[in-house]
């Protein structure tokens, strides 16, 4: 009799366990000192997993369970698998994807992070679904019309920085170009922003695309502002700021704004953010400058098409020998290859229309000194022309303490309200 009832004891647990992993359940990766989210929706015939903080959502998942309360997830679209064990009030597991492997611990239910400038309706202002195509790339966004919208109505078309973004440009819920657009919208300024080629519901090639692809996928969405406005200009954030500098110079835009824009080589940029990184973690001074030049020599070979040198070769700890390593992959991508050679110093000369170039004093992704210091050298003079470093904002424009990517996540506001009172003023003085 003993012996049932710890069998039934034992199939009660089982059916427990399984019932439990239902539901909403979350987690936080540790990518290299980052905490990304991820949500697991269980319920249903098609189950899901969302990155919040990349802005994705809806990706779809397998799911399996056994009865001693493992659970295995696959999401085949992005090559990630995740393996858990129920533990009553936590799911406890590895999260696998493209070769790598991070512990995932797993909660119910879904944090909601306290974002307080994310726009919310109704709106004074109208918005469109548009789209638009760049040879085999069919770009789809947001037309922004402000009440009273006519063909003399400034307009600008957004364009984000590097990586895949959509047209919000989310980062771990916070919203800035909807809340930019949002702010200009009701000045009386119109937009454009649009989800990059391959993510959100553009399409187009990501594997073999350069940032000259994304500036010509930028040009087509100007093409089809010029049927309906007369005055285009271009407001793009990091890299998208190197394209709005790279449009201007082609005599496509007629003002363009900067935001934390790249003006030097790709190449300095990335060695800088390295150098301020493995700073910031406490790295060594000799160790830093021995990756650093490992790093240098890495991308110099790179672009000089000789054998890179090997990892190895340098006196560096383990973890940093395998960064290395992964540096010498990630560089063989064709837009890499590309972005550590993109410098548009020597097109500045061809810049005539206004320029609004604005950088943050705690940025840590591009340095704010060197950038503003190209603009002020290369720009043609031009009274209309406004430099300025934000003081106190980083490289997303927020107040913040350090500048360190680590603090996103953690800052309530989304964009600093003087930077957006400043782009109001000057769009609306052009």
């Amino acid at each position: 009799m003993r012996k049932n009832l710890i069998l039934i004891g034992m199939l009660l647990a089982a059916v427990f366990s399984a019932s439990a992993q239902t539901g909403t359940w979350s987690g936080k990766l540790d990518v290299q000192g980052t905490k990304i989210s991820l949500v697991f929706h269980l319920d249903g015939d098609n189950p899901t997993m969302d990155s919040p903080d990349q802005g994705v959502k809806g990706i779809p998942i397998e799911v399996a369970r056994t009865a001693t309360g493992s659970i295995i997830i696959k999401a085949p679209s992005i090559g990630a698998t995740y393996e858990g064990l129920w533990l009553v009030k936590q799911i406890v597991g590895t999260f696998k994807q493209m070769g790598a492997s991070q512990p995932l611990t797993l909660s119910p239910g879904e944090e909601k992070l306290n974002r307080p400038q994310t726009p919310k309706g109704p709106f004074p202002y109208a918005q469109e679904e548009v789209s638009f195509r760049n040879g085999d790339a069919v770009l789809r966004g947001t037309l922004v019309l402000p009440e009273g919208c006519t063909r003399k109505t400034p307009v600008l078309i957004m364009i984000t920085g590097s990586g895949l973004q959509n047209r919000d440009e989310v980062f771990y819920e916070h919203k800035p170009f909807a809340v930019i657009a949002d702010a200009l919208a009701r000045a009386g300024i119109a937009t454009l922003r649009y989800d990059d080629r391959g993510f959100g519901e553009s399409t187009g090639d990501i594997i073999n695309c350069t940032t000259e692809d994304l500036k010509n996928d930028a040009l087509a969405g100007i093409g089809l502002l010029r049927e309906r406005f007369d005055k285009v200009g271009v407001i793009g954030h990091s890299e998208g700021g190197t394209i709005a500098l790279m449009l201007a110079a082609e005599k496509k835009a007629d003002f363009i704004v900067s935001l934390a824009g790249m003006v030097v080589s790709g190449k300095e940029t990335l060695l800088w953010q390295n150098r301020i990184a493995l700073a910031a973690a406490g790295v060594p001074d000799e160790t830093v400058n021995t990756y650093c030049k490992a790093l240098q020599e890495i991308y110099e070979a790179r672009l000089a098409g000789a054998p890179l040198p090997s990892p190895g070769k340098y006196d560096l700890p383990a973890t940093l020998a395998q960064n290395l390593s992964a540096v010498s992959m990630q560089i063989q991508t064709p837009y890499l290859k590309f972005f550590l050679a993109l410098d548009v110093r020597p097109l500045l000369g061809d810049v005539t229309c206004p320029v609004l170039a604005l950088n943050g004093t705690k940025d840590t992704q591009v340095e704010p000194e060197s950038n503003l210091g190209a603009l002020c050298n290369g720009l043609s003079d031009n009274t209309k022309n406004s430099l300025e470093a934000i003081e106190g904002v980083n490289h997303l424009f927020q107040h913040c303490q350090t500048g360190s990517p680590n603090e996103y996540r953690d800052i309530e506001e989304t964009f600093a309200p003087e930077v957006l009172e400043k782009l109001i003023q000057w769009i609306s003085e052009q």
